[in-house]
C-alpha cells in the first residue's frame, strides 16, 4: 500500500524540524529568552544585588526627559555613524574596483584587505591605534618630518572621535569583499557597448556600475549601520573607559555598559538597550521603505 502525499509531506516536515531543532533551541534559549528577560528588567529597578522591583515605564521616562548623558551619547553615536559608514563604504567600493581590474594574486590582496575586518574590533588593535595617535605616536612623528606639529589626537575632545572613525574606515574588508563579488556579476558587454557610444569611465560608473550595484550597496549600508551603532571597544580603549576626554568618547554602547556594570543599574541599562534596538529598527525600516526609489533590481516591472 503506497504512502499518501499528505503523509509523505508530514514526514518531510518532521525531518526538517528535526534538523532545525538545534538552531531553534539556541534561538529561544540564547536569543529570544534573554531579550524577553531584558524587556522585563527594563521596567524594573535592579542593581544586580537585590531582586528587581517593578517600576513600569519610569526608566524610559527618566531617560527621555531627564538624562543629558543619554542625549549627548546618542548625538555622538549618530555623528559617528553618519561619518564612518559613508566613508567606509566609499573606500571599500574604491578598493573593490581597483581589485576588479584582473590583477594577479587577487586572492592574496583580498585576504590582506579583509584581515582588518577580522582584527579591527579587538582590544589589541584598539591599543595599537591608541599608540599610533598618541601625542608622540607614529602619526605625529610623520607630520613632524614635513614640518607640521600634530595635536594630541586622543587627548583633545575635538579630535579623538575622528581617530575612532579612522579605525572604523580601516575595517572596510568585509564590505569590500561583497562589493567585489557584485562587480564581478556586472556583464562586461555593458561597458563595451557604452565605450562604442563614447562613454567615459565616470559616465560608465554613474550609469552602469552604481545602478547595478545598488542591491549590494543596500545590503552593505544596512549591515554597516547596525555594526556602527554597536561600536564599543574602540571608544572604551582609546578613551579612558569612562567616555573621556569630556565625554568625547561616550558612545551609546559605552554609556549603556557603564550604567549596567559600573553603576549596577541594570534595569536602566536594559531600557537603554531597548531604545537602541528601537532606533536601529526605525532607521532600518526607513532605508527599506526608501529603497524602492534607489535600489535597482533586474526583475522590477517598472524598469528600476
Amino acid at each position: 500500500m503506497g504512502v499518501s502525499r499528505k503523509t509523505l509531506a508530514r514526514e518531510q516536515n518532521q525531518t526538517a524540524y528535526l534538523f532545525l531543532l538545534p538552531w531553534l533551541i539556541g534561538f529561544f534559549c540564547l536569543t529570544a529568552g534573554p531579550m524577553l528577560g531584558s524587556l522585563y528588567l527594563s521596567m524594573t529597578k535592579y542593581n544586580l544585588l537585590s531582586p528587581p522591583s517593578w517600576i513600569g515605564m519610569d526608566n524610559y521616562v527618566q531617560i527621555i526627559t531627564n538624562d543629558s548623558t543619554f542625549t549627548g551619547s546618542l548625538w555622538l553615536t549618530f555623528k559617528y555613524v553618519f561619518i564612518s559608514v559613508p566613508l567606509r563604504l566609499a573606500f571599500a567600493l574604491l578598493v573593490a574596483m581597483a581589485l576588479n581590474k584582473g590583477i594577479r594574486a587577487l586572492g592574496i590582496y583580498r585576504t590582506i584587505y579583509y584581515i582588518p575586518s577580522l582584527l579591527g574590533g579587538s582590544v589589541a588593535i584598539a591599543i595599537v591605534w591608541r599608540q599610533i595617535f598618541d601625542g608622540t605616536g607614529v602619526v605625529n612623528k610623520a607630520l613632524a618630518w614635513i614640518g607640521i606639529k600634530g595635536p594630541s589626537w586622543i587627548a583633545h575632545p575635538d579630535y579623538i572621535v575622528y581617530t575612532i572613525v579612522t579605525l572604523s574606515v580601516w575595517q572596510f574588508g568585509s564590505a569590500m569583499v561583497i562589493f567585489l563579488a557584485g562587480l564581478k556579476q556586472i556583464p562586461a558587454d555593458l561597458y563595451e557597448a557604452s565605450q562604442v557610444d563614447g562613454a567615459r569611465k565616470w559616465n560608465q560608473f554613474i550609469s552602469i556600475t552604481l545602478p547595478i550595484l545598488t542591491p549590494v550597496i543596500f545590503f552593505n549600508l544596512i549591515m554597516s549601520i547596525i555594526h556602527s551603532f554597536q561600536a564599543f571597544t574602540p571608544a572604551f580603549v582609546i578613551g579612558d573607559g569612562r567616555g573621556g576626554p569630556l565625554d568625547a568618547t561616550m558612545f551609546y554602547t559605552l554609556y549603556l555598559y557603564l550604567k549596567g556594570f559600573s553603576f549596577f543599574d541594570m534595569g536602566y541599562a536594559s531600557a537603554l538597550a531597548w531604545i537602541m534596538l528601537l532606533i536601529i529598527g526605525v532607521l532600518t525600516a526607513i532605508i527599506f521603505i526608501t529603497s524602492k526609489y534607489w535600489v535597482f533590481y533586474g526583475d522590477n516591472k517598472d524598469g528600476r
